[in-house]
């Protein structure tokens, strides 16, 4: 397993899971910004992604078995985790699987289950993405080959998958990727995530389609749910829903802004998940 590691040496440890597809370089705040915070950052390559070997056949629930492993390595007992978009439900799957490790939980821009009652699943969603996932119901073959085609193209030209979800981006997203600095960031993340091919996007996509291996209902920690209104990518009506499934959840909506949103909010949401540290070191 790929794990890099930033920040406080001493600090408050929080785990951060990258979206789909993404990998440990994605977006975070700088190591200055994390001292101030007082929280050491923890990232890791999920399976098939960057670094870390293919799992084939993952679920969700299985980031709860990665995080902790890493954590025994580290030496931490206990620590706090926030997923962004695809790494959403794996900090979710660590919230229920690790009550008596996992200090606080958040979920930015995140998607619920694809079997969620009363949920319109694709409601607002943008129509790659829609047949993205339809695709994976369908014809396995199909997407396995429009994924490596894709991964083959972001190898040779690292901006291209960015320009692709540029169409279907809000205008509030379209003006974040914009920025230079954060087009050459996206880009050499994608190009991390897939530069062994696109057998962790393609696990990802299966593992949100298939029963993720635990009940949202079992989450007794504190958990805060992050979503941009305007978000095309994960609807903000996923997070509504997570909502109302996951006890004692706080939901926060901002009408200003969308998917790309939680890379702005990461340092607020840093300083949530370690107020009130009660970790424990080996």
């Amino acid at each position: 397993m790929q794990v890099s590691v930033s920040g406080a040496p001493n600090g408050s440890p929080v785990f951060l899971l990258h979206g789909t597809p993404g990998s440990r370089q994605g977006p975070k705040p700088r190591s200055s910004v994390l001292y101030r915070l007082g929280i050491k950052l923890i990232c890791y390559d999920r399976p098939g992604y960057g670094g870390s070997n293919r799992h084939p056949g993952r679920r969700v629930a299985d980031a709860a078995t990665d995080v902790a492993a890493i954590a025994d390595d580290l030496r931490l007992d206990r620590f706090s985790v926030v997923g962004r978009s695809g790494g959403g439900p794996h900090a979710l799957a660590c919230s229920a699987l690790l009550p008596e490790r996992v200090h606080r939980t958040a979920v930015l821009v995140g998607i619920a289950p694809s079997n969620a009652e009363g949920l319109d699943w694709f409601d607002g969603m943008a129509q790659d993405n829609v047949h993205e996932y339809e695709t994976a119901e369908n014809d396995l073959a199909v997407l396995a080959e429009r994924l490596r085609l894709r991964a083959e193209r972001v190898l040779h030209d690292p901006e291209s998958l960015l320009e692709m979800l540029r169409s279907q981006m809000a205008e509030a997203d379209r003006r974040f990727v914009d920025r230079i600095a954060i087009r050459r960031l996206l880009a050499a993340t994608y190009t991390e995530a897939l530069r062994g091919g696109p057998y962790g996007w393609f696990d990802d996509v299966l593992a949100f389609r298939e029963d993720w291996g635990f009940a949202l209902d079992t989450i007794s920690g504190p958990v805060k749910l992050w979503h941009g209104e305007d978000d095309t990518f994960s609807p903000a009506g996923h997070t509504r829903w997570l909502a109302r499934q996951i006890p004692h959840a706080e939901v926060q909506v901002r009408t200003d802004t969308a998917h790309f949103g939680a890379v702005e909010v990461l340092p607020e949401i840093l300083a949530w998940l370690t107020a009130q540290p009660d970790y424990l070191h080996r």
